[in-house]
């Protein structure tokens, strides 16, 4: 049994008759069949022709409630694989059989099962059929993936939770998924945290689903919380607040530490000036943050209690060094600088030393990010007015602009903020197109962009979590 996040979810694969067996090459839950069917790189992919029926609701009781409920976990799935860039989905118009009317099995193994040949003549590449009940608080989601040009079973699965884990289901059907197709982990069950804010209101930190739904306030400083970052095992929030010194009667930016599970936060650094911009090391002891109590800012490496401090920039002169993001591996940190004249993305190892210049466009480049495999840079670069979302190699090479977009007034709008996904096959962004900063996501080839979040708030520095168990 496998049990998410309090909401108990049973993933079950079922069992397959003999008959059906005999005609068709079965892989179980776990991936036995190492075949790998979408093959994801650098290079942009084709995308798979994929039939995704309506799935069938199992009861006789025509509870409104219920088909609701079948039509959001078909939805969740929809999105999720339309987000995936991975498939081109073929219109219901042109299916040659009515789904409801056949079984979730092919023929002729079962006798009202669906026939493969007419799912091969559409030109469908996968199929998925789907059906399932409710009774009382359970829900149950009996769910199979074929691969259509062989007539083969690539997966079978029953999930089962209560009508409250709707979105768990649906994303860890997904993720089972890609896992399947690709061989790579889907990141459907990750989340986003942010600064939030309404305005004219104040900017608080929201922690919610990577496609915005279930958003959870963290803060409540009523002043700005800003610069949020996940620890690497995805169970702790940094963030910077403003807040009030009553002794100094001042407010400062401190740098506070959230416990997600327990809920409890602290203060780890309070130091006079700058206490923003951290990341976590791989270790889990310590944070990179940028500190300017020595006058301009630089990058310190901080215990995660915030007593011990290492200085890891010093300037040149009085340069600032800020928004340092640690690579995969721990080694090589990537931050701005405007040690040139200009603010510029540059790497140095995370004991100090030399820095090596990255990129040399542009008026600022701001916020970069690593990708997950440690080969390529995401960031925000500032150029004729306005900020777009840039990608680079590591070493320097290779760059390429990622977005590039308007407001409804006709005037460039600004993308920034860059963030991987944990899988590395999408980067999040904020961009102010619609008036306000919404979250947006791109592939890091610069297509299948898309729109998050849809509505009056603004939204700030996101970072995609890592993979949370």
């Amino acid at each position: 049994m496998k049990i998410l996040n309090k909401t108990y979810v049973t993933i079950i694969t079922l069992a397959i008759s003999l008959t059906f067996f005999a005609l068709t090459s079965i892989q179980n839950a776990h991936g036995s069949d190492s075949k790998i069917y979408i093959s994801v790189g650098e290079a942009k992919v084709r995308k798979s022709l994929l039939a995704l029926p309506a799935f069938k609701y199992f009861s006789a009781s025509k509870s409104k409630a219920n088909i609701q409920l079948g039509d959001e976990l078909f939805k969740i799935i929809y999105n999720d694989l339309n987000v995936s860039g991975l498939f081109t989905f073929i219109k219901p118009a042109a299916f040659l059989e009515n789904p409801q009317n056949t079984s979730l099995k092919p023929a002729p193994g079962d006798s009202k099962g669906f026939k493969f040949k007419n799912w091969k003549t559409i030109g469908a590449e996968f199929l998925i059929r789907g059906g399932y009940k409710v009774s009382g608080n359970d829900l149950s989601l009996e769910i199979y993936v074929y691969h259509v040009p062989q007539a083969k079973l690539i997966m079978g699965k029953t999930y089962e939770g209560s009508k409250s884990s709707v979105r768990k289901i649906a994303h860890a059907f997904s993720n089972d998924l890609m896992k399947s197709l690709t061989g790579k982990r889907g990141m459907f069950d990750t989340k986003i945290v942010a600064s939030v804010s309404k305005p004219p209101g104040s900017k608080e930190i929201f922690i919610m689903d990577w496609d915005g739904a279930n958003p959870k306030k963290i803060t409540n400083h009523k002043s700005i919380a800003i610069s949020p970052a996940w620890s690497t095992d995805g169970n702790k929030i940094a963030y910077t607040a403003f807040a009030y010194h009553p002794k100094a009667k001042t407010r400062n930016a401190d740098l506070f530490l959230y416990n997600i599970k327990s809920g409890k936060r602290w203060l780890i650094s309070y130091r006079k000036g700058i206490n923003s911009g951290a990341t976590f090391l791989p270790d889990e002891k310590h944070l990179l943050l940028t500190i300017s109590q020595t006058g301009s800012p630089d990058i310190f490496k901080m215990t995660e209690d915030g007593k011990k401090l290492t200085r890891i920039t010093r300037g040149p002169g009085r340069s600032m060094n800020v928004e340092p993001a640690i690579s995969p591996d721990g080694k090589t940190i990537a931050f701005s600088s405007d040690r040139s004249g200009k603010p510029m993305i540059y790497t140095m190892s995370v004991h100090g030393g030399p820095a090596k210049r990255l990129t040399f466009a542009g008026k600022y480049n701001a916020s970069p990010t690593w990708s997950p495999d440690g080969k390529k840079i995401a960031f925000a670069g500032f150029d004729k007015g306005h900020f777009d979302i840039f990608i680079i190699n590591a070493n320097g090479s290779g760059l390429k602009r990622l977005t590039k977009a308007k407001k409804t007034n006709g005037k460039w709008a600004n993308n920034e903020s860059p963030t991987f996904s944990p899988d590395g096959s999408a980067i999040m962004f904020t961009s102010d197109r619609s008036g306000t900063h919404q979250l947006y996501i791109v592939s890091p080839d610069g297509n299948n962009e898309r729109r998050i979040t849809f509505d009056r708030k603004s939204y700030e520095k996101p970072k995609w979590s890592p993979f949370l168990n």
